[in-house]
């Protein structure tokens, strides 16, 4: 869910400029290191096969002092993984947000807000704020809370 908040915000939380590095990702190992420590989360960009955020676990460290990092696909790319400074209260918003989505997600899936059988009726859910049914997705539920950490497209 943190990715999907990081990319609905624009924001991974890194420093917008990264010079291209050719790393190599085998059997999860991660060369060369790029400074993540135990619970830091990482975003890897301008791979074919892994781009994404992930969290680095030091549990994991290997025999040569690399990551084994469960998930990554084996291959080599010129790109660059830089460490997310997420804010903590935003690790704790994306926390809600998955609760809240595991609680209303049958519900987000239907366009109805309302339906009745027996003469059938049905109303369509017109979105959240003022005069709709309440919120469609979770960018709706969370929207205003998450406008602060936003970033505009360059």
């Amino acid at each position: 869910m943190l990715q999907q908040v990081m990319e609905s915000i624009n924001n991974y939380f890194v420093p917008i400029s990264a010079k291209l590095v050719t790393y190599t990702i085998a059997d999860g190992m991660i060369t060369p290191d790029f400074g993540a420590e135990d619970g830091d989360r990482f975003l890897i960009c301008g791979s074919r096969r892994n781009d994404g955020v992930y969290t680095w676990h030091s549990d994991y460290i290997a025999d040569d002092d690399d990551a084994n990092v469960a998930g990554l696909r084996d291959e080599t790319f010129a790109g660059t993984i830089r460490v997310c400074s997420v804010p903590p209260a935003l690790l704790a918003l994306s926390g809600e947000i998955s609760q809240w989505v595991a609680t209303f997600g049958g519900q987000l899936s239907s366009p109805l807000a309302s339906e009745t059988f027996n003469g059938y009726s049905y109303t369509l859910k017109s979105g959240g704020g003022s005069g709709g049914n309440g919120p469609l997705t979770w960018r709706d539920q969370f929207g205003k809370q998450l406008d602060r950490y936003r970033r505009p497209c360059l």
